[in-house]
This record gives structure tokens, C-alpha cells and sequence, in this order.
């Protein structure tokens, strides 16, 4: 009896304690004060700068004055936060959100021969497409307890956003104890924190990368379930939308003067991304075009251009079926993928792009008469060809002023030669950041011993019944918390971990089961990501012990957060806020 005695009353006591704040903002103080937002609640921009906020901060504003009214999110405690009623009686009220410029964000600047200088306050879209490192999202909140306006103080727009989304999960509702007999401000119910006062000093993330990547190649995504990923990436300051939108399976994006790929290659007409549709997406996100493998839809449209297109067994020349992949040591089909990449690119605002580079088959090439011909030809090795073909297109990407994004393939299995500020995406296991990171090249994590959300449901490809994927078993969120961004790299190492992403390969899913298989595991690595660098940093809690009281005090934080996001995903939004590539 003592034994499950003690799991229930740490559940009762540390549900009790749970804030639903995600991810948790370093160096928070709250209080124990009870305060009401006032009916006629306003978030203001202070011009006092001298700057001028851009619309899309508006916009922010007023999707946060609507979240906090329509969520009607009740605290997870019995009652749902009907013992909180009385003390909401006496309770302040707050009337005004400021939100305002540190002092050195300033309209104009004096110039050593004294002349000035005027500036702007930048977009969010512009400030979320910066360099990955050069991104500024810190700021501070203030809601004192006495009713007396709150503020938000940064040093961007991005910044902004940041600390709105922490304003908006202090809030939670009760309704109207009798809405018939109810006064005017009492009839939408009471809107109130239980934690006042609340102040946070100068929040900013541990990491600048806290991405997700979504497969579109397997399985097709309308472009409202991409959005709506997007909307609840922002809730948790995830950074990074990481579009894998193309694969050997099918191309359904429309590229500028290469229509035909997407015309051939798509599963069906209603089954494409238009590029009205791109532009929507990677105004805060980007893409990936994965070469000279996983192309093998490519030959729908271009057949001269690909390699053992079809070839069987597939097991033999691809991972997954169907077999194909670039020749890429014909001169032609290096000029037409150049072609490609730099047409797309051409036309999306972030700094990064994704050009693959993993899992490529040898045998494909060894068997291909034509890529045979050209080795031939020019006396190269397939090595030193994919050197080649990878300079000709990583170079048309960074003349375009792109910052290349690969699989960690490229840097750890091939002779290539790679640019020094190339990212590497580290896929196959976490035990291969450090082989990167020695390499001297910036490391974005992926494990899939971590983060693969797809893990865990089973085999799929062969006629063999019962048997598990690759990388089975499931990915639980627990597991996430458990993993150490900085493990076995130095202290110089270190600084070359930009941060991390989970990740879900669509072969197993649809639209049908997205939110499910994404919300909320990808969430939960958002926050280490944000506030530690390594685990159990981000509150007192004891990872990787996983101790119960830890373990229980999550599970509440996470059902709680759970219940706010699932408000949003059965909604639709038109305006999405603070995302990039890559």
C-alpha cells in the first residue's frame, strides 16, 4: 500500500504546482496572487521608440487578445479552478500589456560625424529569416500583481512575439457562475492568473535552431495542415519548419520552368504545391530538395536524367522503393539539378536550403550504363564525380546567398568537399554529432534514436507480418527530455551545436493522423532546447533520472499544454508568425 501511495500524492501535490508556460522561460519568479484580466484588457505598442510597429506584430497582437478570450482553458486541478472563485472576487484586474523597445533599439542613431541614422522596426518575417545565428528573439515580462500595466521589452519584433506567446499561457478561464444573472464584463467568464506577480528577466532560447521537419514525398499534406503545424510551432517558440517536400515517391511541388515534374510526378492534379501555395508556407519556412538520391520520381518527367529508375529488386538499389537517383556525373544532369535547385531557391527568403545527400546507392551507379559511360569518359571515380556535382550545386546556392543544409553522409561517409559554414544534419544516430563536430562543420540534431516521431509502428515494407521498423521502438516524450545535446563533445565542440529537430517520415502517415503523431512529442524537445544545454537544466526536475516526482509534474505540465494546443488544432488561422528553413 505504501508503494502506490506514494505516486497518488505526488500527483495531487505536483499537478497543484504546474504552470502550463512551454517552454519554461529561465530566470522566472512568480508569485501566489490571484489577477483578473479586465474585459476591457488592451495590448498596446509603445511609440515612445519613435518607431512604427509592422503589421505583422499587429497581427500578433490581435491573435493573442483573441486566444486569451476564446481558449477557455481551466487549470488542471480538481475543480478546474473552481476553488479559485472566491479569491477572483477581490482580485486585481489587469487593463494594458505594453509592449516596448529596449533602449538601444531606438528610431535613429548618431553617426560619428554627427549625422543620423533612421531605422525601422523590422518585420517578424524579416527577423525570422535571418541566419540561423544572427536571429534575436530575448525579451522580458513584467505583470506585477496590483493590476498595474504589464510589459513586454525586446530588442525586435521577433523578440516581441516571444514574450506575447509567454503572456498568453499565463491565463486560464472560469466561467460565469450563473451567465443569466452575470454583469456585462462577467459574461465570457472570468480570464485570470493564479501567479502573480510574474517577471522574467531577459528570456532567450540556449539554442537557435528548435525545429520539426514534416515529410510531404510519401503522403501529401493539404497546405491548411502545414499552417496549422506552423500556428502550434509558434506556441512553443519553435523556430525551424524543416519542408522534406520532395522525395522518390512523388514531387508535388511546382517549380518556375519546371512545371512538368510536379505535372508527372505528383499522385494526382489536386495533389500539388502551386507556387502561391510555396510562397505561404516559406514566408516562415523552406525546403528541401533531396539529390542525387531519392529521386526517382524524377523520371516521370525526365527520364535521361536518372539512374536504374524502377530497378528490381528494389531492396538492392535503393532503401525504399522505387529505386532511382540523379546521374550525377553527366554533365547535363548536374546542369539541369543546378537548374532546379536555383530556380526554387531564387524565390525563398531564407537563408538556408537542403540539398540532401544521404542514403545513396552505389550498386544504382555500378549498374547504370550511362553513368558507367560518363565515369569513363572523364576518368573520374563516382567519389570524385559526386565531389564535383556537389560543388556545381552547392555553389549555384551560395552564390544565391544560401547557407547549405546536408545529411550527415556527406561529411562522414563521402570525399566532398563542403563549404566551413555548412550545417549537418545528424540523422542515424546521436553517437554521430560528435564525429561531425570534429570535423569542424555546424550540427543540427535529428537522431532517430530520439526524435523520429514515425518510430514505433511497426515494419511496412516487405510481405513479412509483425515485424518492427528500423527504428522501433516508439519515441516517447519522455525520451526526448533525456537527451543531452552536448554529450562527448568539447567545450569548442559545443559551440557548434545550433540545436535540434524531431522529425516524422510520412510513409504510416496522413493528414488523418498528423496531429496525434506530432502533438505533443515534437513540443516537448521545443523546451530543453530553449532553456538548458543540458537535461534536468530547465527546472529543478531530475533527468536523465527520470525521478517520479519529475516524471509526474512533466506528465501534468504536458496534458495541460496538450489541452491549450488542442484548442488551436481544431481551428483554422490565415496568418502564421516566425519560422524558417531548412
Amino acid at each position: 500500500m505504501k508503494f502506490s501511495f506514494i505516486p497518488i500524492y505526488l500527483t495531487l501535490h505536483v499537478v497543484g504546482l504546474v504552470n502550463a508556460l512551454w517552454p519554461i522561460p529561465r530566470n522566472l519568479e512568480t508569485g501566489d496572487s490571484l489577477l483578473r484580466l479586465s474585459p476591457s484588457f488592451d495590448i498596446q505598442f509603445d511609440a515612445g521608440s519613435g518607431l512604427s510597429p509592422p503589421q505583422d506584430l499587429l497581427d500578433a497582437i490581435s491573435r493573442t487578445k483573441h486566444r486569451i478570450w476564446s481558449d477557455k482553458l481551466g487549470r488542471l486541478v480538481v475543480g478546474r479552478g473552481e476553488g479559485d472563485r472566491e479569491g477572483l472576487e477581490s482580485a486585481a484586474s489587469l487593463s494594458l500589456l505594453t509592449l516596448t523597445l529596449d533602449s538601444h533599439s531606438q528610431s535613429t542613431t548618431t553617426n560619428d560625424d554627427g549625422s543620423s541614422t533612421s531605422h525601422r522596426l523590422l518585420p517578424i518575417s524579416v527577423e525570422a529569416v535571418k541566419d540561423i545565428g544572427a536571429r534575436s528573439e530575448e525579451y522580458s515580462l513584467k505583470v506585477p500583481a496590483d493590476g498595474s500595466p504589464a510589459v513586454i521589452q525586446a530588442n525586435s519584433s521577433l523578440g516581441l512575439l516571444r514574450g506575447l506567446t509567454t503572456f498568453e499561457q499565463l491565463w486560464y478561464w472560469l466561467p460565469a457562475r450563473d451567465a443569466g444573472n452575470a454583469d456585462e464584463g462577467d459574461v465570457r467568464g472570468v480570464v485570470y492568473a493564479h501567479q502573480a506577480p510574474v517577471v522574467i528577466e531577459r528570456d532567450y532560447p540556449a539554442f537557435p535552431y528548435r525545429g520539426f521537419m514534416l515529410d510531404t514525398a510519401r503522403n501529401f499534406f493539404p497546405v491548411d495542415d502545414i499552417k496549422r503545424v506552423l500556428d502550434t510551432m509558434s506556441l512553443v517558440k519553435m523556430s525551424v519548419f524543416h519542408w522534406h517536400v520532395v522525395d522518390s515517391q512523388s514531387f508535388p511541388l511546382t517549380i518556375p520552368g519546371f512545371e512538368e515534374l510536379a505535372q508527372k510526378g505528383a499522385y494526382s492534379s489536386e495533389e500539388i504545391y502551386t507556387s502561391s501555395d510555396v510562397q505561404s508556407i516559406v514566408k516562415y519556412a523552406a525546403e528541401e530538395i533531396d539529390t542525387p538520391g531519392h529521386t526517382a520520381v524524377i523520371a516521370n518527367a525526365y527520364p535521361e536524367h536518372i539512374a536504374c529508375p524502377g530497378a528490381t529488386p528494389w531492396s538492392q538499389y535503393a532503401n525504399e522503393p522505387p529505386a532511382g537517383q540523379l546521374r550525377l556525373a553527366s554533365s547535363a544532369t548536374t546542369n539541369f539539378t543546378v537548374s532546379i535547385l536555383s530556380s526554387i531557391a531564387r524565390t525563398l527568403p531564407s537563408t538556408m536550403f537542403g540539398t540532401g545527400g544521404d542514403e545513396i546507392n552505389v550498386k544504382c551507379y555500378q549498374k547504370d550504363p550511362n553513368t558507367q559511360e560518363d565515369l569513363k569518359r572523364s576518368g573520374a571515380t563516382l567519389e570524385k564525380a559526386l565531389d564535383s556535382f556537389t560543388q556545381s550545386t552547392h555553389g549555384a546556392l551560395r552564390q544565391l546567398g544560401k547557407k547549405v543544409v546536408v545529411w550527415q553522409e556527406m561529411v562522414l561517409d563521402h570525399r566532398v568537399s563542403l563549404a566551413n559554414d555548412t550545417i549537418v544534419t545528424v540523422w542515424i544516430s546521436s553517437k554521430h554529432a560528435a564525429k561531425v563536430a570534429k570535423k569542424g562543420f555546424r550540427v543540427v540534431h535529428a537522431p532517430s534514436d530520439y526524435f523520429y516521431l514515425d518510430c514505433g509502428g511497426g515494419g511496412w515494407i516487405g510481405n513479412s507480418a509483425g515485424m518492427n521498423s528500423w527504428c522501433d521502438p516508439f519515441k516517447s516524450w519522455q525520451k526526448a527530455y533525456t537527451f543531452d545535446p552536448l554529450a562527448r563533445l568539447s567545450s569548442a565542440e559545443a559551440s557548434l551545436v545550433l540545436g535540434g529537430q524531431q522529425l516524422l517520415w510520412a510513409e504510416q502517415a496522413s493528414p488523418e493522423n498528423l496531429d496525434p503523431i506530432v502533438w505533443p512529442r515534437a513540443a516537448v524537445s521545443a523546451e530543453p532546447q530553449w532553456c538548458a544545454l543540458r537535461p534536468g537544466q530547465c527546472d529543478s526536475g531530475g533527468l536523465p533520472s527520470m525521478v517520479w516526482g519529475f516524471v509526474l509534474q512533466k506528465l501534468a505540465k504536458v496534458i495541460e499544454w496538450y489541452k491549450r494546443i488542442a484548442l488551436l488544432l481544431t481551428t483554422k488561422y490565415s496568418e502564421h508568425i516566425g519560422f524558417n528553413e531548412p
